[in-house]
């Protein structure tokens, strides 16, 4: 659709979604306005839910002892990574900044709890995974409302849930499924990080769109 066809509130809709950024290097650490926390919460929490299960919490970390820990343990994880790589797969992600944990203001742990209206959750019974896609919704929502309120959002995935679970003092039935720094940040990048650093490039919308049947190269 061309930018000329869609209304004002569609180009607002749509500039954040191309705004939006897997932030790292660029949180200021100022502070986050109690109101606009609260709007980027309910957000989150408006989102769409198998069976109306609402199986997400959301964990806000502030403390630097915590915060620190928890980075030591993310560098641990991203170094056994690196070592794993070749030399010059190594070298790229080298460069590459992982997480803004101690630079950003604060952290939402985002986590999945399977027994939130259980046991007859509707629409979960033949895709069980149906509750941790709830939890994604949610995450996205966030991302999309920070984006919209001018924050930054960067998702730290080098860790071990046991780990995480110890450390937040989360119950043993509840997955902690997403640690997101957040934040102001001077600026937003025009790349993704790993696009801009030559790890990988955005495959063209061509290549994943299929008509009637999946098809693959090979078909054709």
């Amino acid at each position: 659709m061309r930018r000329t066809d869609r209304s004002g509130a569609a180009d607002a809709f749509y500039d954040v979604l191309e705004r939006r950024r897997d932030v790292r290097a660029e949180f200021t650490g100022e502070p986050v306005d109690d109101d606009v926390l609260r709007r980027i919460l309910s957000a989150a929490h408006a989102a769409p839910s198998v069976g109306m299960s609402q199986p997400w919490d959301f964990v806000l970390v502030r403390d630097d002892d915590t915060k620190t820990r928890f980075q030591r343990h993310v560098r641990e994880r991203r170094d056994r990574f690196a070592s794993t790589l070749d030399p010059e797969r190594a070298t790229t992600f080298s460069r590459i900044k992982i997480e803004g944990i101690l630079e950003s203001t604060l952290s939402v742990v985002v986590t999945y709890d399977a027994n939130r209206g259980a046991p007859a959750v509707l629409g979960r019974h033949t895709i069980a995974d149906t509750g941790l896609y709830s939890v994604c919704l949610a995450i996205q929502n966030l991302w999309l409302a920070a984006t919209a309120e001018g924050l930054g959002v960067g998702w730290v995935s080098f860790f071990e849930e046991p780990y995480l679970r110890e450390l937040l003092a989360i119950p043993q039935r509840v997955r902690p499924i997403a640690w997101l720094c957040l934040g102001p940040v001077a600026r937003l990048q025009e790349m993704p990080d790993l696009e801009r650093h030559g790890w990988r490039s955005r495959l063209p919308l061509e290549s994943v769109v299929h008509h009637e049947r999946y098809s693959c190269p090979t078909d054709e």
